[in-house]
């Protein structure tokens, strides 16, 4: 009697790994491909979206290399050449205030303001919609009236005429970035009442779904 080969019949588990794994491949590439934010007349909120992530991603980059390229330098200037870089500290106290108001829009682009959500994890999906909705839409009008006060005081402290000590540099524009950081924020958060109202699923920011996950959906 001919005894089947086994490798001519192989068993459906063997059969059925590669193609469990191509499809496994295949839905996490395709989960990982960019979806439009807008389309259509909204088109133009995808480009200020674009922008404005460029902008920030820029900012905060180049705020953190250069603070830490100057601390960096201050250190081995200190205690190798004995001599430490007279604007250092006066250079990252502009920085931090660069990177923390720039940091507020990135943090709302990415839904990772913190939230107090017991009251509206109960709610059913459309009354958590409607909710997120009116939540953004006031805290894009807070970011609005601290952007206009915070304008208001960048420049009264440009009529002063004030400079820094060490390196002589007018103090209003180390200030510049608190309006326009509260002026990104809203933007962000006017972006998301737009995501909410015109996408089915609701939304933390323009790009990451409101999910009961460990961690939200980042698209």
């Amino acid at each position: 009697m001919n005894r089947p080969d086994p490798s001519a019949n192989p068993s459906a588990e063997d059969s059925s790994g590669p193609a469990s794994s191509e499809t496994s491949v295949t839905t996490e590439v395709s989960a990982a491909m960019p979806v439009a934010a807008f389309s259509g007349l909204l088109r133009p909120l995808e480009i200020l979206d674009r922008v404005i992530a460029m902008i920030e991603a820029f900012i905060l980059t180049a705020g953190i290399l250069l603070m830490a390229a100057s601390s960096v330098a201050n250190v081995i200037g200190r205690f190798v050449f004995g001599q430490s870089l007279y604007f250092a500290e006066e250079l990252n106290q502009f920085l931090i205030i660069v990177i923390t108001f720039a940091g507020i829009g990135f943090a709302a682009r990415h839904g990772r303001h913190i939230r107090m959500s017991a009251i509206y994890d109960e709610l059913s999906h459309g009354l958590r919609k409607a909710l997120m909705v009116v939540i953004v839409l006031m805290t894009a009008a807070v970011m609005f009236v601290l952007a206009w006060y915070s304008y208001q005081y960048v420049l009264s402290v440009y009529h002063t005429g004030r400079i820094s000590p060490v390196t002589r540099v007018p103090i209003f524009l180390t200030l510049v970035w608190l309006p326009l950081g509260f002026v990104i924020t809203g933007i962000q958060y006017g972006l998301t009442a737009v995501a909410n109202l015109t996408r089915p699923d609701v939304y933390l920011s323009v790009s990451v779904v409101d999910t009961y996950e460990d961690s939200e959906t980042q698209i």
